[in-house]
């Protein structure tokens, strides 16, 4: 019922939108790209019925309705975590209010830290697979199967299309776009060098605290798929810098430039 009334909420407030095509969800850091959206209408969370409204620095807790790249859009200028002791089920609710509205596509962003000495503060990285370390799942409950199935496969969370899409945009513009499995974990304390250690050896790329259950949501409603990670730092016992919310804002607006036109290719080759 929630995104149902917030999307209710969201047409009220820009009367003569027409439903977004794409939905697009910007990470700690990377909220300058919805400065790229025309015809803007700007609707806090607060706002809006059930949305779950973050705290943490970097994180606008805005809704941006326009055109990116001539494509109809929802931006959701930062999003809320796990860490912040919001349920995971509520954190479902922005993606279910963007599959309400209409859209078609989910593109996820977030701040991430790598664990391949190649793929440096500054990169981006396409994901191509998660591991969900956080321990939730937004799922859990009662399944209202007018949204969804109850047992949802993950085999192909990630759109193969779409993130094909980001790589075409990524290549004509000269910007390299790697790829990479996310791990999620609960947060909020950064990882230990054994816990590094290890994720390496499960397999992972890059880790971070938040996407992961947006995704889980998104595949549960039909939403396509598809993220980036904006590699902020190297995780903890790769690099010598002490890891810090600061460096993750501050390596997350290094790579926002190239996000943000990476993006702007991506939703004008919609």
């Amino acid at each position: 019922m929630s995104a149902r009334a917030a999307a209710d909420v969201i047409r009220e407030r820009a009367p003569g939108h027409p439903p977004p095509r794409l939905a697009l969800v910007l990470g700690s850091g990377l909220g300058p790209v919805a400065d790229a959206v025309e015809d803007a209408v700007a609707i806090p969370y607060a706002d809006l019925p059930g949305f779950p409204v973050g705290t943490v620095a970097g994180h606008a807790g805005r809704l941006v309705l326009g055109r990116l790249g001539g494509t109809q859009a929802a931006v959701f200028q930062g999003r809320a975590h796990l860490y912040e002791g919001i349920p995971a089920p509520q954190l479902a609710v922005p993606t279910r209010t963007a599959k309400a509205l209409g859209a078609e596509m989910i593109v996820l962003t977030n701040a991430a830290g790598s664990l391949r000495h190649e793929v440096g503060p500054g990169s981006l990285m396409a994901i191509t697979d998660h591991i969900n370390f956080s321990g939730a799942n937004p799922l859990i409950g009662p399944n209202d199967d007018a949204l969804g199935p109850r047992f949802v496969p993950l085999g192909r969370a990630y759109d193969r299309e779409l993130t094909a899409r980001l790589h075409r945009a990524a290549d004509a513009l000269g910007i390299t776009l790697h790829e990479g499995v996310y791990l999620q974990v609960a947060g909020p304390s950064f990882e230990t060098p054994a816990e590094i250690r290890a994720f390496k050896i499960l397999g992972a790329d890059a880790v971070g605290m938040s996407t992961v259950p947006e995704v889980i949501a998104a595949n549960h409603v039909g939403l396509r798929v598809a993220a980036v990670s904006a590699i902020t730092n190297l995780a903890e016992g790769l690099g010598d810098e002490p890891l810090s919310h600061e460096q993750t804002l501050a390596g997350a607006a290094s790579a926002a430039a190239d996000l943000q036109r990476v993006l702007l290719r991506f939703a004008e080759e919609l």
